[in-house]
């Protein structure tokens, strides 16, 4: 099993169609997310999350694809080097 890493799951949702998804994956991997922060940005219609999470890369990954999938929805990771 690979050592963890702290990441920051950056998620844009154009789509709002999509909060229930990305909620229920969130949801599924929520023993490995550290914390999370989501602002509404009504002017360009769009929301901002930020997602804090402690895993292995590989779960990491996973996590990302999974959101990054979703219609209207991207998603990109920022990992620790350590």
């Amino acid at each position: 099993m690979s050592e963890n890493r702290i990441a920051i799951i950056s998620i844009i949702v154009e789509d709002r169609s999509a909060s229930a998804q990305i909620n229920k994956i969130l949801s599924d991997f929520g023993d490995l997310v550290v914390g999370r922060m989501g602002i509404p940005y009504r002017q360009k219609g769009v929301s901002v999350l930020c997602v804090v999470v402690d895993a292995p890369t590989e779960t990491i990954n996973q996590i990302t694809g999974k959101i990054g999938m979703l219609s209207g929805v991207s998603a990109k990771t920022v990992t620790s080097k350590k």
